[in-house]
């Protein structure tokens, strides 16, 4: 955290006071690197996880630079998911009306026709690509005036195929704007579109405060057949405290393990890209609450996730790739605490498995479960220069 308070820090007493009613006084290092810049309505590329309070470094700066005056909306946040969307918009929400603002989010899932009405009255809009770039298209919604746009979380919308999206909502904004620009990491393709979209940036790096550090997880893996592999998930969840959630890979697939866990005694309740957004947030309460122990979900759903107390993170189907992996797990080991993820091995999926746990670093857990290494894939180069796969 910084020692400057937030009217050192040039926020104006009224939203001061607001942060105060929310027992928010002293910011968070990014709030603290961001905010002059930002205030000043400079361009900025900052790299700062989730939980690092960055939230807050985009929306004040945001609602100390518009007033009710102008054109409407005059600020866009695009975020990747539906419960980002919300998410952001509930942390705006009380900030923004010290300076009698409106904010709206606009994402899919819920009436198109409404959610048009309610962008059009807002000065800030959070939205996520897919459904601003429809409400567009249908000219339902004018994003002439934008004078703020903010990319949230870009590095994800990025891995869930937006970029056409994203670059197609830009050409339709002014050229004259503040852009801000948030991401885990500013390398590669998230490089190359925040160089696209700034001017003479000002760049910005900041960890997880101390007290939302990842903790440490524990990795395992575990052999299962197809007769087995439900019985051993019930197992597992019986035998540990705290809230699991458990990944697969379709929407179907959800909803038939969620089923499956309650014939054996297990309350769960799955969530994915079928599922309404009324029916998502009620799944998401009810395991935010503790209410149900285990939720079911495919990756794209779990995407906007931000719960400390998942105790275990079981991957019922191995992700596709690495970075699948790390997203998932990472849903563990929240704000300091310890956290388990298990992965379910079947033995067709052994090799690949294998050699994803050697890239990973987890080799020896792999082989302390009993299962074997395979020998990594060999490449070749060809006469015309192309690495083909053995």
């Amino acid at each position: 955290m910084s020692h400057q308070s937030f009217r050192e820090l040039g926020v104006s007493a009224r939203v001061s006071d607001a942060l105060a009613a929310r027992s928010i006084h002293v910011p968070f290092t990014i709030q603290s690197l961001v905010l002059p810049d930002a205030l000043a309505g400079l361009d900025v590329l900052a790299k700062s996880p989730t939980g690092s309070g960055k939230t807050l470094a985009f929306a004040i700066p945001i609602v100390e630079r518009t007033t009710k005056q102008d054109r409407h909306p005059s600020a866009l946040v695009l975020v990747p998911t539906r419960e980002l969307a919300v998410q952001v918009t509930e942390d705006f929400s009380a900030i923004a009306s010290a300076n009698g603002l409106r904010v709206a989010a606009v994402y899919g899932g819920m009436p198109l026709k409404a959610q048009a009405d309610r962008a059009r009255g807002a000065n800030i809009l959070v939205a996520t690509p897919g459904r601003l770039q429809d409400l567009a298209d249908r000219r339902l919604l004018d994003l002439s005036a934008v004078r703020i746009l903010i990319l949230d979380e870009a590095d994800r919308m990025l891995d869930m195929g937006f970029k056409p999206q994203v670059d197609k909502i830009v050409r339709l904004l002014p050229k004259n704007r503040q852009t801000m620009f948030f991401s885990a990491t500013l390398d590669g393709e998230v490089g190359e579109l925040a160089r696209a979209y700034t001017s003479s940036p000002s760049r910005f790096e900041a960890d997880l405060p101390a007290d939302r550090a990842v903790g440490e997880i524990s990795h395992r893996f575990v052999a299962v057949s197809q007769d087995t592999k439900v019985e051993t998930l019930v197992e597992h969840i019986r035998a540990t405290d705290g809230l699991t959630l458990v990944f697969v890979r379709t929407r179907r697939g959800a909803d038939r393990l969620a089923k499956k866990l309650a014939f054996h005694q297990v309350d769960a309740v799955s969530m994915h890209g079928d599922l309404s957004q009324g029916q998502r947030q009620r799944a998401l309460r009810r395991f935010e609450s503790g209410k149900v122990q285990v939720l079911v979900a495919t990756d794209v759903a779990a995407r906007g996730l931000d719960i400390d107390d998942i105790a275990h993170v079981i991957n019922y189907d191995p992700p596709e790739e690495d970075k699948g992996y790390v997203h998932r797990t990472g849903r563990t080991g929240r704000a300091g605490r310890t956290g388990i993820a298990i992965t379910f091995v079947l033995p067709d999926q052994e090799a690949e498995t294998s050699r994803a746990a050697n890239r990973l670093g987890h080799r020896e857990q792999f082989e302390q479960a009993g299962l074997s290494t395979a020998r990594p894939k060999l490449l070749y180069t060809s006469r015309r220069g192309r690495r083909s796969k053995w």
